[in-house]
């Protein structure tokens, strides 16, 4: 059976020893009051949380999946009273605005702790999520009468959010969606369409669901430039805060789903329902990709979250499934086979799994300080480095960090055997629930366009620039701490060269961002992942302890086994868009 602890002793090691998050955090106004025992007793309390309450009904909920009935939508068994014991404990506004009931906690605590909810219950994790990300938009966009309204119930967790972009039609290109805002003689918005792939649009959890909606005024301009954002609750709100009467709106029906089927996925129809708008006219995109960019981060958690506790339950597998003899003779020898631990090919699955998930959990530190800093510094130079880093890394750690976690999913799956592919094991689950999150937020390959085209080619790789010398920084201060430092300088190399070859091709080649965008995302995060092993295995150097062997031992795998994989992607990214676009399109 699957199995999950909360790794904290290695979110301890990443936040205190490799980042030395308190004095990061005590630097700042935003952050001054937290420090690393507040940190360890929320961690504390969160793992007793996925551990006890979340991941147990995670299976279960897996066989029982959401249910509809006329409208109605109910979770399965046990997420109604998990929901409100996580509410009521405070999680929903864990990093939420103090102004209006959050705990504002930094984001390289929160991310910790999503990494565990997503570990522990995939499906459960994405309704406090999206509530989140809708609190973000609220925050940043809304008006101060709305902020009053919404947000202190949904950081309560009365009420959640959801995130209504896609339509039938339209997906990526949003610029041609139909759903209509029509404005109202009391300042609000009627508002009408059908949007679906909608997370927790519907459910039983929460008297109220507030939705983020993206539509069109009558008069808008055609394309991005024409979207505006409204809030739409699903019940209407009295002055006083209590709840009128049910809005215009409903859902017309739930997907069946390959994985995450706990998680609600709705067809949501609005009928001329009351809508409230967020920001300015026709600029709900910018609005709504403040939203977008948290569930971006989030979702590459979900990565993270699943190879990991994928890799717990494959470990334990293969210390105690015997197999087969050690090919250098008898381990157990008062037994009839070894557990197959000793078998190279299944240290290499193990050793992948660990490699990604632990390069990731710093990699989410990392970009989760860059945030805490774009927020909360005092430095204005600071935080315009801050936030043009956070710009430039949030596609990578959403992509990189779910095709690793897919990766890792399989890897634990196969790690089983043919045991790994029934469902009562559990790791077929930890695949499927893996699979979606390379698909939503827009796809890997969108982020991977994202990265190459806005944040690469279009400021003509400045952002990367900045990327580039914190780690020259780094490679400058450790000269001679180990062979690991020569690899990640000769990685980086090819990074930076890849870059230069795809800003050149840029200019003459109309098909050379989109040719070279997912190699590319894929160089850049092996660079990251390496950024982060080659700090790891340094603070891990001269402590004693099985932690610090085993944590040097899993970055000599990374270098030796994972990295040259580098040179790979440097040699597609080189090859330009010829060989892809040379095929007439009547011949595939």
């Amino acid at each position: 059976m699957a199995e999950y602890k909360a790794p904290l002793r290695d979110i301890q090691f990443i936040l205190n020893e490799v980042f030395d998050a308190d004095s990061i955090w005590a630097s700042m106004p935003t952050t001054s009051e937290v420090n690393l025992e507040l940190a360890n007793a929320i961690f504390e309390e969160g793992a007793r949380l996925c551990e006890n309450e979340l991941f147990p009904i995670n299976r279960s909920g897996d066989e029982e999946e959401c249910q509809f009935n006329e409208g109605v939508v109910t979770t399965p068994t046990g997420f109604k009273e998990a929901y409100k014991t996580y509410a009521e404990s405070g999680w929903v506004g864990l990093g939420g605005d103090v102004e209006f009931g959050g705990q504002g906690m930094p984001k390289m605590l929160t991310v910790m702790f999503e990494e565990m909810l997503y570990a522990s219950n995939t499906s459960f994790a994405l309704y406090p999520a999206l509530t989140t990300g809708a609190c973000l938009s609220i925050l940043y966009h809304g008006s101060q009468e709305l902020k009053e309204t919404y947000l202190p119930p949904m950081y309560e967790g009365r009420w959640s959010g959801s995130m209504c972009l896609t339509e039938p039609h339209c997906g990526t290109d949003l610029g041609i969606l139909k759903t209509k805002a029509v404005p109202n003689d009391d300042g609000t918005y009627a508002i009408t369409g059908t949007k679906i792939f909608i997370t927790g649009g519907e459910h039983d959890l929460t008297d109220n669901i507030i939705h983020l909606v993206l539509a069109k005024l009558p008069d808008a301009p055609a394309g991005p430039r024409g979207i505006s954002l409204f809030l739409v609750p699903k019940v209407l709100v009295n002055e006083d805060g209590s709840l009128a009467d049910a809005n215009s709106l409903s859902c017309g029906s739930i997907e069946h789903k390959m994985g995450i089927k706990a998680s609600s996925t709705c067809v949501m129809n609005f009928d001329g329902a009351k809508g409230f708008l967020i920001g300015e006219e026709n600029k709900g995109l910018a609005a709504m990709f403040t939203m977008m960019n948290y569930e971006r981060l989030s979702i590459g958690l979900q990565g993270i979250g699943l190879g990991e506790a994928s890799y717990q339950s494959a470990r334990a597998y293969a210390q105690d499934r015997i197999q087969s003899r050690s090919p250098g003779g008898a381990v157990n020898k008062d037994q009839v086979a070894d557990p197959i631990i000793v078998h190279p090919d299944v240290r290499r699955m193990l050793l992948t799994q660990r490699a990604y998930n632990e390069g990731a959990r710093a990699f989410a530190a990392y970009v989760g300080m860059w945030l805490d800093m774009a927020k909360g510094h005092e430095d204005t130079d600071t935080r315009q480095k801050a936030d043009a880093l956070v710009a430039l890394l949030t596609p990578v750690a959403k992509a990189y960090f779910t095709d690793r976690g897919f990766d890792a999913t399989v890897l634990g799956q196969q790690v089983f055997g043919g045991h790994g592919f029934i469902r009562e094991w559990g790791m077929e689950q930890f695949v499927r629930d893996a699979r979606i999150a390379q698909i939503y937020e827009g796809t890997n390959g969108i982020q991977a366009l994202d990265l190459v085209g806005r944040k690469v080619v279009a400021n003509d790789g400045a952002a990367f620039a900045i990327f580039k010398s914190e780690i020259d920084a780094f490679i400058a201060e450790n000269k001679g701490a180990g062979d690991m430092i020569t690899a990640l300088e000769t990685t980086l190399g090819l990074l930076e060269g890849s870059t230069k070859v795809v800003l050149d091709s840029a200019k003459g080649d109309a098909f050379a961002i989109g040719a070279a965008s997912c190699d590319y995302l894929d160089l850049f995060g092996l660079t990251a992942f390496a950024f982060m092993w080659a700090k790891m295995m340094i603070t891990a150097q001269g402590k004693e302890g099985d932690f610090y062997t085993s944590k040097i031992a899993a970055g000599q795998f990374f270098f030796a086994r994972i990295l040259p994989e580098a040179h790979a992607y440097a040699a597609k990214v080189n090859a330009g868009s010829e060989t892809l676009m040379a095929l007439d399109a009547d011949l595939f």
